[in-house]
């Protein structure tokens, strides 16, 4: 039976595994805090992203060469900070989580592409802010790899447009006032409908409409459980939280990987 966790969080690794061994099907939540451990900065904290670079708005990437170039520069430097991370404990756990079946898709904040780079197939990969490994067309969605532009960008200052229709290409991320990618926010809204148990890993779950989920999937009878370092604005609706490392937790009560 699943401890009884309907009254108050409890915060226990025990009680997570616990709730984990006794659901049928996990959504996985993560956020920033699930990469920090691969050395990956966040977004909003002192030291993040945005602390050391404004961010480059949607609207003002499309009407402006200027900002375009910029942005463009910054893919090719690395400022971002993710430029050859690797998967640490926490992915790996995730990954086990999902080769066992107890979890159908990893629903992901991050752009990092580590979830895929841990073993997680890509189909179960739903990323809400995108992906900043590659790039596509805002025209026509095809996707261009940043090698194929990396070159004509840094020794001829050719701004990249689309190969096919000529459209703008942008890094594969969502950008501020780019709109959610509709797809990707149906599919998560439901896998959130289905699941019993919604762990959200890492996130500060600040950033709307990504954040109202696990709320949507305790509101469809989901059990709700909170990983993260620091306090969130639903640790007091959730029904396990846990402040603390995502790793280490992660890789406690995840079951490991079967063997032939």
């Amino acid at each position: 039976m699943a401890p009884n966790l309907h009254q108050r969080p409890v915060s226990s690794r025990s009680a997570l595994k616990g709730l984990i061994d006794s659901s049928r099907r996990i959504v996985v939540f993560t956020g920033a805090g699930v990469s920090t451990e691969s050395g990956v900065p966040d977004f909003r904290s002192p030291g993040g992203v945005w602390s050391r670079m404004k961010p480059i708005y949607f609207q003002d990437f499309v009407a402006s060469e200027d900002r375009r170039r910029e942005s463009w520069t910054r893919t090719f430097s690395g400022a971002a900070g993710w430029t050859g991370a690797k998967p640490n404990a926490g992915h790996l756990a995730v990954a086990r989580l999902i080769a066992s079946g107890k979890a159908s898709v990893v629903i992901t904040q991050n752009v990092d592409n580590l979830h895929q780079d841990s073993g997680v197939p890509a189909e179960k990969v739903i990323e809400l802010h995108g992906n900043a490994t590659y790039a596509a067309c805002l025209e026509c969605g095809l996707r261009h790899e940043f090698v194929d532009l990396k070159r004509p960008f840094l020794e001829r200052g050719e701004i990249p447009a689309c190969r096919s229709c000529g459209g703008l290409v942008k890094s594969a991320t969502i950008s501020f006032g780019q709109p959610m990618p509709e797809r990707a926010m149906a599919r998560a809204e439901a896998e959130a409908a289905a699941c019993d148990l919604f762990l959200v890993l890492g996130s500060s779950l600040v950033v709307y409409p990504a954040a109202g989920l696990p709320l949507y999937a305790k509101g469809s009878g989901a059990l709700l459980a909170i990983v993260n370092r620091d306090p969130t604005e639903q640790d007091a609706v959730a029904d396990l939280v846990l402040h603390d490392e995502i790793g280490p937790v992660m890789s406690e009560v995840s079951p490991p990987l079967r063997t032939a």
